[in-house]
Protein backbone atom coordinates (compact mmCIF):
# COMPACT_ATOMS: atom_id res chain seq x y z
CA UNK A 1 0.00 0.00 0.00
CA UNK A 2 0.92 3.62 -0.19
CA UNK A 3 1.14 6.34 2.30
CA UNK A 4 -2.44 6.98 1.14
CA UNK A 5 -3.80 3.76 2.03
CA UNK A 6 -3.80 3.59 -2.08
CA UNK A 7 -2.39 -0.21 -3.74
CA UNK A 8 1.21 0.04 -4.95
CA UNK A 9 1.84 0.65 -8.35
CA UNK A 10 2.24 -1.97 -10.67
CA UNK A 11 4.04 0.49 -13.13
CA UNK A 12 5.85 3.33 -12.83
CA UNK A 13 6.32 7.41 -14.86
CA UNK A 14 7.58 7.81 -17.93
CA UNK A 15 10.36 6.10 -19.72
CA UNK A 16 12.62 3.77 -17.78
CA UNK A 17 16.44 4.67 -17.34
CA UNK A 18 19.46 2.79 -18.74
CA UNK A 19 21.25 2.15 -15.47
CA UNK A 20 25.20 2.92 -15.19
CA UNK A 21 26.04 -1.18 -13.90
CA UNK A 22 29.19 -3.02 -13.52
CA UNK A 23 29.88 -6.81 -13.88
CA UNK A 24 32.27 -8.89 -11.92
CA UNK A 25 33.19 -12.41 -12.32
CA UNK A 26 32.29 -15.14 -15.05
CA UNK A 27 29.80 -13.96 -17.87
CA UNK A 28 28.42 -17.63 -17.50
CA UNK A 29 28.22 -17.62 -14.18
CA UNK A 30 24.76 -17.30 -12.62
CA UNK A 31 23.31 -14.19 -12.12
CA UNK A 32 23.83 -12.17 -9.02
CA UNK A 33 22.42 -8.43 -8.84
CA UNK A 34 23.38 -5.67 -6.48
CA UNK A 35 20.77 -3.24 -6.10
CA UNK A 36 22.35 0.00 -4.20
CA UNK A 37 20.93 2.06 -0.96
CA UNK A 38 20.11 5.80 -1.28
CA UNK A 39 22.85 8.09 -1.77
CA UNK A 40 25.34 5.18 -2.69
CA UNK A 41 26.95 3.76 -5.65
CA UNK A 42 28.25 0.51 -6.59
CA UNK A 43 30.68 0.77 -4.47
CA UNK A 44 29.03 0.93 -1.45
CA UNK A 45 29.01 -3.25 -2.35
CA UNK A 46 33.29 -3.32 -3.25
CA UNK A 47 33.38 -6.26 -0.65
CA UNK A 48 30.85 -8.51 -2.10
CA UNK A 49 31.38 -7.80 -5.83
CA UNK A 50 35.10 -8.98 -5.04
CA UNK A 51 34.21 -11.97 -2.89
CA UNK A 52 31.27 -13.22 -4.78
CA UNK A 53 32.60 -12.99 -8.05
CA UNK A 54 34.51 -16.32 -7.96
CA UNK A 55 31.28 -18.34 -8.61
CA UNK A 56 28.41 -15.26 -9.51
CA UNK A 57 28.15 -13.08 -12.94
CA UNK A 58 27.81 -10.29 -10.22
CA UNK A 59 25.95 -7.24 -11.93
CA UNK A 60 26.00 -4.24 -9.61
CA UNK A 61 23.40 -1.15 -10.79
CA UNK A 62 23.75 2.57 -9.95
CA UNK A 63 20.31 3.37 -9.24
CA UNK A 64 18.61 6.58 -10.99
CA UNK A 65 19.77 9.29 -10.46
CA UNK A 66 23.12 8.05 -8.49
CA UNK A 67 26.61 7.80 -9.55
CA UNK A 68 27.16 7.34 -13.63
CA UNK A 69 22.93 6.56 -14.15
CA UNK A 70 21.17 9.25 -15.83
CA UNK A 71 18.93 11.72 -14.03
CA UNK A 72 15.46 11.29 -14.99
CA UNK A 73 12.98 13.64 -14.01
CA UNK A 74 10.58 13.05 -11.38
CA UNK A 75 8.70 11.91 -9.23
CA UNK A 76 10.18 8.58 -8.87
CA UNK A 77 8.28 5.83 -7.62
CA UNK A 78 10.14 1.90 -6.39
CA UNK A 79 8.48 0.64 -9.11
CA UNK A 80 10.31 3.30 -11.42
CA UNK A 81 13.67 1.76 -10.18
CA UNK A 82 12.35 -2.05 -10.11
CA UNK A 83 11.33 -1.07 -13.91
CA UNK A 84 15.07 0.53 -14.85
CA UNK A 85 16.56 -2.74 -13.32
CA UNK A 86 14.72 -5.37 -15.19
CA UNK A 87 15.18 -3.14 -17.92
CA UNK A 88 18.94 -2.92 -17.93
CA UNK A 89 19.14 -6.67 -17.23
CA UNK A 90 16.65 -7.17 -20.36
CA UNK A 91 19.65 -5.30 -22.03
CA UNK A 92 22.35 -7.71 -20.66
CA UNK A 93 20.59 -10.69 -21.93
CA UNK A 94 19.35 -11.74 -17.94
CA UNK A 95 16.26 -13.25 -17.87
CA UNK A 96 16.40 -14.78 -14.03
CA UNK A 97 18.84 -13.52 -11.49
CA UNK A 98 19.05 -13.81 -7.90
CA UNK A 99 18.75 -10.05 -5.95
CA UNK A 100 20.07 -8.44 -3.18
CA UNK A 101 19.31 -4.97 -2.19
CA UNK A 102 19.99 -2.97 0.82
CA UNK A 103 17.72 -0.20 2.12
CA UNK A 104 16.28 1.59 -0.89
CA UNK A 105 17.75 -1.56 -3.06
CA UNK A 106 15.70 -3.88 -0.50
CA UNK A 107 12.53 -1.96 -1.39
CA UNK A 108 13.49 -2.75 -4.96
CA UNK A 109 13.88 -6.14 -4.32
CA UNK A 110 10.33 -6.38 -2.74
CA UNK A 111 8.76 -4.98 -6.37
CA UNK A 112 10.24 -7.31 -7.72
CA UNK A 113 8.83 -10.42 -5.75
CA UNK A 114 5.71 -8.99 -5.57
CA UNK A 115 5.32 -7.84 -9.72
CA UNK A 116 8.08 -10.07 -11.30
CA UNK A 117 8.32 -12.92 -9.25
CA UNK A 118 9.47 -14.27 -12.63
CA UNK A 119 12.83 -12.56 -12.75
CA UNK A 120 13.75 -13.83 -9.52
CA UNK A 121 15.49 -16.93 -8.33
CA UNK A 122 15.81 -15.37 -4.39
CA UNK A 123 15.89 -11.90 -3.12
CA UNK A 124 17.55 -11.11 -0.13
CA UNK A 125 16.89 -7.82 1.92
CA UNK A 126 19.06 -5.90 3.79
CA UNK A 127 18.55 -3.27 6.18
CA UNK A 128 15.41 -2.49 4.51
CA UNK A 129 11.52 -2.04 5.49
CA UNK A 130 7.90 -3.04 4.04
CA UNK A 131 7.25 0.75 5.03
CA UNK A 132 9.85 2.78 6.01
CA UNK A 133 10.00 4.63 9.09
CA UNK A 134 9.67 8.40 9.71
CA UNK A 135 8.68 9.43 5.53
CA UNK A 136 8.05 12.81 6.59
CA UNK A 137 11.38 12.77 7.42
CA UNK A 138 12.79 11.25 4.27
CA UNK A 139 10.53 14.02 2.33
CA UNK A 140 12.38 16.74 4.28
CA UNK A 141 15.26 15.58 3.57
CA UNK A 142 14.12 15.61 -0.25
CA UNK A 143 13.92 19.11 0.79
CA UNK A 144 16.65 20.00 1.82
CA UNK A 145 18.75 18.13 -1.52
CA UNK A 146 16.95 20.48 -3.77
CA UNK A 147 17.51 23.59 -1.75
CA UNK A 148 21.33 23.06 -0.24
CA UNK A 149 22.73 20.37 -2.12
CA UNK A 150 23.04 16.14 -0.75
CA UNK A 151 26.63 17.20 0.67
CA UNK A 152 24.82 19.41 3.62
CA UNK A 153 23.09 15.90 5.03
CA UNK A 154 25.85 13.98 4.02
CA UNK A 155 27.42 14.03 7.97
CA UNK A 156 24.25 12.68 8.90
CA UNK A 157 23.42 10.24 6.35
CA UNK A 158 27.04 8.69 6.85
CA UNK A 159 26.47 8.68 10.46
CA UNK A 160 23.66 6.51 10.68
CA UNK A 161 25.36 4.12 8.19
CA UNK A 162 27.99 2.69 10.69
CA UNK A 163 28.49 2.10 14.47
CA UNK A 164 30.31 4.47 16.07
CA UNK A 165 33.05 2.02 16.96
CA UNK A 166 33.56 1.08 13.68
CA UNK A 167 33.63 5.17 12.31
CA UNK A 168 36.45 5.73 15.42
CA UNK A 169 38.53 2.99 13.87
CA UNK A 170 38.09 3.44 9.88
CA UNK A 171 37.90 7.29 9.88
CA UNK A 172 38.95 6.78 5.88
CA UNK A 173 36.30 4.54 5.02
CA UNK A 174 33.61 6.71 6.65
CA UNK A 175 35.50 9.43 5.05
CA UNK A 176 34.82 8.20 1.53
CA UNK A 177 31.61 6.76 1.51
CA UNK A 178 30.76 10.25 3.28
CA UNK A 179 32.04 11.67 -0.07
CA UNK A 180 29.87 9.23 -1.99
CA UNK A 181 27.08 10.59 -0.97
CA UNK A 182 27.75 14.18 -1.24
CA UNK A 183 28.42 13.65 -4.53
CA UNK A 184 25.26 12.42 -5.85
CA UNK A 185 22.87 14.42 -7.92
CA UNK A 186 20.37 16.52 -5.91
CA UNK A 187 17.34 15.47 -8.30
CA UNK A 188 18.62 12.25 -8.14
CA UNK A 189 18.94 12.02 -4.27
CA UNK A 190 15.47 13.73 -3.40
CA UNK A 191 13.26 11.88 -6.22
CA UNK A 192 14.79 8.38 -4.84
CA UNK A 193 13.30 10.03 -1.12
CA UNK A 194 10.43 10.73 -1.81
CA UNK A 195 10.08 7.30 -3.47
CA UNK A 196 11.22 5.61 -0.11
CA UNK A 197 8.60 7.98 1.37
CA UNK A 198 5.72 6.25 -0.16
CA UNK A 199 6.71 2.81 -0.10
CA UNK A 200 4.47 1.23 2.17
CA UNK A 201 3.93 -3.32 1.08
CA UNK A 202 3.29 -4.24 4.43
CA UNK A 203 -0.03 -5.66 3.60
CA UNK A 204 1.28 -7.34 0.69
CA UNK A 205 4.29 -9.15 1.29
CA UNK A 206 2.13 -12.45 1.83
CA UNK A 207 2.37 -12.79 -2.02
CA UNK A 208 6.30 -12.46 -1.93
CA UNK A 209 6.90 -16.06 -3.06
CA UNK A 210 10.13 -16.16 -4.35
CA UNK A 211 13.07 -17.86 -1.92
CA UNK A 212 13.56 -14.40 0.89
CA UNK A 213 16.66 -13.40 3.27
CA UNK A 214 16.16 -11.21 5.24
CA UNK A 215 19.18 -9.36 7.01
CA UNK A 216 19.59 -7.05 9.33
CA UNK A 217 22.34 -4.58 11.91
CA UNK A 218 21.28 -4.91 15.74
CA UNK A 219 22.28 -1.13 16.01
CA UNK A 220 20.68 0.16 12.39
CA UNK A 221 19.33 3.55 13.57
CA UNK A 222 17.52 4.01 9.79
CA UNK A 223 15.53 0.35 9.61
CA UNK A 224 15.96 -0.95 13.20
CA UNK A 225 15.75 -4.78 13.70
CA UNK A 226 11.91 -4.45 14.22
CA UNK A 227 11.43 -3.14 10.07
CA UNK A 228 13.23 -6.68 9.30
CA UNK A 229 11.25 -8.94 11.57
CA UNK A 230 8.30 -7.53 9.80
CA UNK A 231 9.61 -8.50 6.24
CA UNK A 232 10.27 -12.20 8.29
CA UNK A 233 7.13 -12.38 9.67
CA UNK A 234 5.63 -10.89 6.85
CA UNK A 235 7.17 -13.20 3.26
CA UNK A 236 6.26 -16.87 3.68
CA UNK A 237 9.29 -18.65 4.74
CA UNK A 238 11.49 -15.88 4.77
CA UNK A 239 14.89 -16.81 6.68
CA UNK A 240 15.91 -13.59 9.36
CA UNK A 241 19.37 -13.23 10.16
CA UNK A 242 20.43 -10.51 12.24
CA UNK A 243 24.00 -9.31 12.41
CA UNK A 244 25.82 -7.72 15.37
CA UNK A 245 28.23 -4.90 15.33
CA UNK A 246 26.43 -3.57 12.15
CA UNK A 247 24.25 -0.22 11.66
CA UNK A 248 22.79 0.63 8.39
CA UNK A 249 25.60 -0.57 5.66
CA UNK A 250 25.75 -3.78 7.44
CA UNK A 251 27.13 -5.44 4.17
CA UNK A 252 29.73 -3.09 4.10
CA UNK A 253 30.60 -2.74 8.17
CA UNK A 254 30.52 -6.97 8.49
CA UNK A 255 30.92 -8.71 5.23
CA UNK A 256 32.72 -11.45 7.08
CA UNK A 257 28.71 -12.49 7.90
CA UNK A 258 26.71 -10.95 5.13
CA UNK A 259 29.13 -11.90 2.54
CA UNK A 260 28.65 -16.09 3.24
CA UNK A 261 24.80 -15.59 4.05
CA UNK A 262 24.26 -13.80 0.33
CA UNK A 263 26.38 -16.67 -1.01
CA UNK A 264 24.64 -19.46 0.73
CA UNK A 265 21.23 -18.04 0.01
CA UNK A 266 21.86 -17.43 -4.04
CA UNK A 267 23.39 -20.64 -3.95
CA UNK A 268 20.68 -22.54 -2.43
CA UNK A 269 18.04 -20.91 -5.63
CA UNK A 270 20.28 -21.41 -8.44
Amino acid sequence: MEADGSPAPTTGHGEGVKLHHVSDGPADGPPLVLLCSLGSTVDMWAPQRRDLAGEYRVITLDTRGHGGSPVADGPYEVADLALDALETLDDLGVERASFAGVSLGGAVAQWIGLHAPERAASLAMLCTAARFPNADAFRDRATTARTEGVASIADAVVARWFTDEFAETEPDTVRRMRDMIASTPAEGYAGCCEAVAAWDVVDQLGGITVPTLVVGGVEDPATPPECQQILADGIPGARLETVTNAAHLASYQRPDVVTPLLREHAKGAS
